[in-house]
């Protein structure tokens, strides 16, 4: 039994949209991402995806990357992506799943799982910048903070001895440092951080290591070559 992550698997079997176009790491990443996952992944393993899951706009458009993720060994917890359109309530998320058959897929959010005494705990972040002054995104930013904030207290609520967060957008880039993030997380005891969404020529700024006390690690597919990374045995 193990607790392995990746984030920004960007599948798209029921749309028109593959990211082989970019190159790189990125061609025939659909493949990498199975072949990978069924040499290191076993049925009693766990695995966190943080977000960025499907380019379906829709749950009907996404099915066929839910199956092939169903598919897979292991249990899966899913966090939600700035390109999750699909993304919908909970409730109808898991009727969904119930009606398709696909039993082995849940949701992070506003809440929190248990794996061997770590708080599996999260949220989609927010992209934060100095040049953060727009309204809408001040909005987006504050509820995104009180979801964090709820799936924190329900780590402790549930005894964690252990926290790790994982959230979609990176909450310190390059010169850019989300304080609030961060420092909830800090009052919260988060020993360590994973984090997505940084592609290409975005990961030159990616900040990763010990940094205010807590373990920062990016797990974009193409970072990591789309092979999910250890994080309990």
């Amino acid at each position: 039994m193990a607790l392995y992550t990746i984030s920004d698997l960007h599948l798209s079997r029921g749309v028109e949209k593959p990211m082989d176009i970019f190159g790189g790491r990125w061609q025939g990443y659909m493949e990498k991402i199975e072949k990978n996952w069924r040499a290191m992944i076993s049925p009693e393993d766990t695995v966190v995806i943080g977000g960025d899951i499907s380019w379906g706009i829709s749950l009907s458009e996404a099915l066929p990357d839910f199956q092939l993720l169903s598919s897979l060994p292991g249990k899966k917890i899913i966090g939600k992506g700035n390109h999750d359109l699909w993304w919908n309530t909970v409730r109808k998320m898991r009727q969904f799943f119930e009606d398709n058959g696909i039993k082995n897929i849940d949701f992070l959010f506003n809440n929190c799982f248990i794996y061997d005494n770590i708080g599996i705990c999260g949220t989609r972040g927010w992209f934060f910048e100095e040049s953060f002054k727009e309204c809408h995104d001040e909005k987006i930013f504050r509820r995104e903070l009180i979801r964090l904030e709820a799936s924190l207290k329900a780590a402790r609520a549930q005894g964690a001895e252990e926290i790790i967060c994982f959230l979609h957008y990176p909450p310190i880039y390059a010169n850019f440092r989300c304080g609030e993030i961060i420092e909830l997380m800090q009052r919260y005891g988060v020993g360590r951080c994973v984090y997505g969404h940084l592609h290409s020529d975005s990961l030159c700024y990616a900040v990763t290591g010990l940094h205010d006390g807590i373990d920062f690690t990016l797990v974009s597919g193409d970072y990591i070559d789309f092979t999910p990374v250890l994080l309990k045995k």
